[in-house]
């Protein structure tokens, strides 16, 4: 199979002056060699490390070292029962993310049901030099470099984007697209920011891998790429002023 997303992560990133890696993730139930296997770790943190350090993961249910993490990307069930009660006193008394067990509870059923049981593992890694093929490409980049590549991601269809900002930064920026296939972008949730020290300028922009190839077309043909702008003379006027 040609890896063909290898080339488009190269001309997006020389395009955008991309200071961080385009990264992949991949959901599969095979067996993926990366050579020395990671340590256990958290997904949001493996993120930064994929866009900044070039690393590379294979999340199984053993080596998520976040329960949120994973079960918001489908490698465990949702906590039930005692399990939720903990998780509950610890968002609302112990994070302080959210009032109380009812607005928590408003969170996870007005968005996105997580992937549960798609798959055994999970690959998260720069997009050129990925294995396998992505399923969804991260952007951890500033929100210029994001304004420009949602233009350029709906320039063809014109199709805006329907944007999950609230909940964890796992579930807005990997199992959101993944469920939905749709485009998403998302500060992340403050815990993942603090902790795993994301620089204030960084938002996550998500992009099913679908869509790149038509992201990738669009770059010479829209001023969010690298087309010209061209202004009619009717305009000029306002435009100069």
């Amino acid at each position: 199979m040609q890896e063909i997303w290898k080339e488009q992560a190269g001309e997006i990133s020389s395009t955008f002056a991309l200071d961080t890696s385009p990264v992949a993730v991949t959901f599969t139930n095979s067996e993926v060699d990366i050579g020395e296997q990671t340590k256990r770790t958290w997904l949001c943190r493996a993120l930064r490390l994929a866009a900044t350090k070039d690393s590379q993961f294979v999340f199984d249910r053993e080596n998520s070292a976040c329960p949120g993490g994973s079960w918001h990307c489908g490698l465990s069930a949702p906590p039930a029962e005692q399990a939720r009660r903990g998780l509950q006193e610890f968002l609302t008394r112990g994070e302080k993310l959210t009032h109380s067990i009812v607005s928590f509870q408003r969170m996870q059923d007005l968005g996105s049901s997580p992937p549960t049981g798609l798959s055994e593992r999970i690959y998260l890694g720069p997009m050129a030099s990925a294995p396998l093929r992505p399923d969804i490409v991260v952007f951890v980049c500033d929100p210029e470099q994001a304004c420009r590549l949602v233009t350029l991601d709906h320039y063809w269809d014109g199709k805006p984007i329907r944007a999950e900002l609230t909940g964890s930064l796992c579930h807005a920026a990997i199992s959101y697209p993944v469920v939905t296939g749709n485009t998403n972008l998302t500060l992340g949730d403050w815990t993942a920011r603090r902790m795993q020290k994301y620089a204030s300028d960084r938002v996550f922009l998500t992009i099913p891998y679908e869509r790149m190839a038509n992201v990738v077309l669009a770059i010479p043909e829209c001023s969010a790429g690298t087309a010209e702008v061209v202004i009619p003379e009717a305009f000029r006027g306002g435009a100069e002023e």
